[in-house]
């Protein structure tokens, strides 16, 4: 038998181009920046002109407060599971995880990549669900937590009236009903649904189990978990006290946890327009005037949303691009 060789001369076959995913993902968070900008450039350039008059001193300190979220997104992250996450690479990743929020809607974008990183961790999916889950649960609690203390603390301090009016009322309860009549309907008729709804269920309440058999994790989970608004909280009252705002600024932080409760309903990327509207209501129903407000909002949301927005975009660019995430 011969066996034919191919010829020296031949044309090897084309080898297929890869599509570069991982390169476009470095570069997609710079273009939604970009976008994003252009389309706020009104909002930007109000908000910077109301910081060129502002106390410095009380600005620092509402970027020190912008700072230490991160640290608390960082230790409440922590403390959702039992294995030792990677300090430096948990903290990068939060910082990335918030500028991915303001591009995505509301709580998409951080849930994401935190998701991404735990399983690159070696966490399987199963559990960084559930540690999602149980941070998301955590933070809840404890947002409503120091919304309730201050509420007891200050009863009159919030005209409710004017932050949620009558008429919005009866839709959003509309609403939230229908919501869970829906969701009900579904696991009751739809098996396969079920089955993972409770594997799901069965899964994060092992999960918490674990970390609250630690107690070093769980005094991470809940106190970062009270820590983070609170810092949001205190970052609104210092811009506050920057611009003069004649609100206490106990009054100022119960309007902040009122506000963004509020417009955690609405899926908007980061709140981008939402917040800034519940807050300057919010700030209004505590007594303070519209103008001031106003600014106010502008400044802080410039301090936490729009300064940390590009150099997150260019840490998440950068975790994706040494396979963190």
């Amino acid at each position: 038998m011969t066996v034919v060789s191919p010829s020296p001369s031949s044309p090897a076959p084309p080898r297929r181009r890869r599509i570069p995913v991982r390169q476009i993902l470095c570069l997609l968070p710079l273009a939604l920046v970009t976008v994003v900008a252009v389309r706020h450039r009104d909002v930007l350039a109000a908000g910077f002109g109301h910081l060129a008059s502002a106390k410095w001193p009380w600005l620092l300190a509402a970027a020190c407060a912008t700072c230490l979220t991160w640290v608390a997104a960082a230790v409440s992250r922590q403390g959702a599971v039992v294995e030792r996450l990677p300090r430096l690479r948990l903290l990068a990743t939060q910082f990335a995880a918030g500028s991915a929020n303001h591009l995505l809607p509301t709580g998409l974008g951080a849930s994401a990549v935190n998701l991404r990183f735990m399983t690159v961790c070696g966490l399987p999916l199963a559990r960084s669900s559930a540690a999602l889950a149980l941070y998301l649960l955590a933070e809840v609690v404890g947002r409503l937590g120091l919304l309730a203390a201050l509420l007891i603390a200050f009863p009159h301090a919030l005209k409710l009236g004017g932050l949620v009016p009558d008429s919005a009322l009866g839709p959003l309860l509309i609403g939230i009903c229908t919501v869970l009549l829906v969701a009900a309907g579904a696991l009751a008729c739809v098996r396969r649904l079920r089955t993972a709804a409770l594997s799901f269920l069965r899964t994060a309440l092992g999960e918490a189990r674990s970390v609250h058999m630690r107690p070093s994790r769980a005094l991470a989970l809940w106190g970062g978990s009270l820590a983070f608004p609170a810092l949001q909280a205190a970052g609104l009252a210092a811009v506050g006290m920057a611009l003069g705002l004649p609100v206490p600024p106990w009054h100022m932080a119960l309007a902040y946890l009122a506000a963004t409760v509020a417009v955690a309903l609405i899926p908007t990327p980061g709140g981008i327009g939402s917040v800034e509207a519940a807050l300057i209501v919010a700030l209004v129903a505590v007594g303070a005037p519209v103008t001031v407000a106003t600014a106010v909002v502008l400044a802080f949301r410039i301090i936490t949303v729009w300064v940390p927005l590009l150099p997150g975009a260019l840490t998440l660019g950068a975790l994706v691009r040494l396979k963190v995430i």
